[in-house]
């Protein structure tokens, strides 16, 4: 399944050491070309290397979410793009951000989140609970905004599983 991605879900995976992980995952991740140019290409030029595609939007897709813009003030014009590829690929849109997840929802897009990346990880065997654990402890030393009551439940109920 193709996955359009936003910026903050990449950099989570990449401070929680969960990059390389992510990509063996049976999807195919994708990001606009602007937002990857302008939020991801210097700080991590090797996303391409290990299976994210970068793709154009429409020159439609960009009026519209140029259009989005004016109805939802929170998203950034590149969260925008992302939302109005993943409208336009008719796929699941991967975000944290609560802002772009409400116009997401607006929208009528399918969303998914870090949470469901690392839960995945952890049921296809690619990761073990321990290593999500450390993960999540990373990501929330580098200042994830996650909902961490709700990743706590999570480690709680996959150690269940697992056990």
């Amino acid at each position: 399944m193709l996955l359009i991605s936003d910026a903050n879900v990449i950099i989570d995976m990449q401070d929680g050491g969960l990059l390389e992980a992510m990509f063996q995952l049976n999807e195919t991740f994708a990001v606009p070309d602007i937002l990857y140019a302008e939020e991801l290409e210097q700080q991590q030029p090797q996303l391409p290397r290990l299976g994210l595609q970068i793709k154009s939007l429409s020159g439609e897709s960009i009026a519209r979410a140029m259009d989005l813009k004016q109805h939802y003030a929170g998203p950034s014009s590149n969260d925008l793009f992302a939302l109005e590829l993943a409208r336009e690929c008719e796929c699941p849109l991967l975000t944290g951000d609560m802002a772009l997840r409400r116009a997401a929802e607006s929208e009528g897009v399918e969303l998914r989140g870090t949470l469901w990346l690392v839960e995945q990880l952890v049921q296809q065997r690619i990761i073990t609970l321990a290593v999500a654990r450390d993960a999540y402890q990373k990501m929330r030393d580098a200042g994830s905004r996650l909902p961490w009551g709700e990743v706590d439940r999570q480690i709680k109920r996959l150690g269940k599983a697992h056990s």
